[in-house]
């Protein structure tokens, strides 16, 4: 057969067959024959050293362009749909918290003798925090500083704001390709997971699957908790009525979808069909669902928080509330930077890891974990922050128009009276 006729169906394919494929042929090599499964450790390897070298120029240019294009004097509604995007994935985050704390869950990590050095108490994560801040940008992308690329990259896309047209332009298309490359990285993401499962089985057996299914049932439950729960609890606050009709219709056909394509950004145009369906305002959604396809993150916000205590746990690192608080902020923040691909919140990771001292290596390690969990986690995480989007756009759309209807209708009273008051 030719060599790129097989090319072009392995980049067609779907990644998460192709990541199922990974998993059960590392099992059964590792089962089979473990020295082999050792000898093609090397692809695993290669895989988190390509995540490594991606992951920061990622961070830093996704977040400088979704702050240098963001456009003023939009719609009014667009306010409250950006305090609903941002409390609903703090929320996400301390819950996630939360829920880890009661059901901690610890990793057979792939790397041995890693001693990690935690930190004493909130004083001196605000101090490695500040410091972090201030880094060169040029040193912080070089040495994994995800703090110091995410300040950068704040700082640099809020002062773009002001810049022409051209400029900015320039720096959606630099998004667009680092974007691509991702993309064509994650695609290799069934190799990879191939040596990682293989040389994980092989070295550590059958044992390391019971920890897998503990992480994902506690990541799954946390993102269950929060379409089923808390977002239903947003828009009961916001609307006053029953929200589990509109909560349903965006799980069934903006959920369904995502899970499957695995991409806030490819479920777009499926979000904004279904909110013409829904008959919300086109100046409102236009701009609420591609701006939340990027910042409303709160599956994102889940795993990063879940897969970050998962590595503290397993580091046997203690953290007090105030750090668990602060985690919590962290995440959010990064969550609303994370890629609009599949995968995209697992390359945020070290970021929230680097709070607690844990070593960039085994956080790309945890990162590794994520996409053996992938298949599930990541559709379950896509197909929460894509139904989020249109479930909060028209919960806000709802409240503008019960709002003006309510004035609408004191007018009507007033000007009754008034034409009583006359005859």
């Amino acid at each position: 057969m030719n060599p790129n006729t097989l090319l072009q169906r392995f980049f067609n394919g779907s990644l998460v067959m192709q990541i199922v494929i990974g998993i059960i042929a590392g099992i059964l090599i590792a089962t089979l024959s473990p020295e082999s499964a050792i000898t093609i450790s090397f692809l695993g390897d290669l895989f988190v050293g390509a995540l490594k070298a991606v992951a920061p120029i990622l961070v830093f240019v996704l977040v400088a362009s979704s702050i240098a294009n963001q456009k003023k004097g939009a719609h009014s509604n667009l306010k409250p749909i950006i305090n609903l995007y941002l409390i609903g994935t703090l929320l996400a985050a301390s819950t996630a918290v939360i829920i880890s704390s009661f059901f901690p869950t610890t990793l057979v990590l792939l790397a041995a003798d890693i001693q990690a050095t935690p930190p004493q108490g909130i004083a001196e994560v605000l101090h490695t925090l500040l410091f972090k801040l201030v880094d060169n940008p040029v040193n912080a992308l070089i040495t994994g500083n995800f703090i110091g690329i995410l300040a950068w990259a704040v700082g640099l896309g809020l002062a773009l704001q002001h810049a022409n047209h051209t400029t900015k332009n320039v720096l959606h298309d630099l998004s667009n390709g680092v974007t691509k490359i991702v993309h064509l990285v994650i695609r290799f993401a069934p190799v990879g997971v191939f040596g990682l499962v293989a040389n994980t089985f092989a070295e550590t057996g059958f044992s390391a699957l019971l920890g897998y299914s503990h992480l994902l049932a506690v990541l799954l439950g946390c993102m269950i908790f929060i379409a089923l729960v808390v977002n239903p609890a947003i828009v009961y606050v916001k609307i006053r009525s029953n929200p589990y009709p509109l909560i349903f219709q965006c799980l069934r056909e903006s959920g369904v979808t995502a899970f499957f394509t695995r991409s806030s950004a490819a479920n777009i145009p499926v979000n904004m069909e279904l909110c013409e369906k829904l008959k919300l305002h086109e100046d409102t959604y236009s701009v609420s669902i591609p701006l939340g396809a990027t910042i409303n993150m709160a599956g994102a916000s889940i795993t990063i928080t879940v897969l970050t205590l998962a590595a503290v746990h397993t580091l046997g690192i203690e953290f007090d509330i105030a750090t668990a608080i602060l985690l919590s902020v962290v995440a959010a923040v990064s969550a609303c930077g994370a890629s609009g691909v599949a995968g995209g919140s697992l390359l945020l990771i070290p970021l929230a890891c680097s709070l607690f001292g844990v070593p960039n290596e085994i956080a790309m390690q945890v990162v590794a974990v994520g996409f053996i969990i992938g298949v599930v986690q990541d559709s379950a995480e896509t197909a929460l922050n894509s139904s989020t989007d249109v479930i909060f756009t028209a919960a806000a759309c709802y409240a503008a128009e019960a709002k003006n209807s309510s004035i609408a209708d004191s007018y009507s009273e007033e000007e009754t009276q008034a034409i009583k008051i006359q005859g």
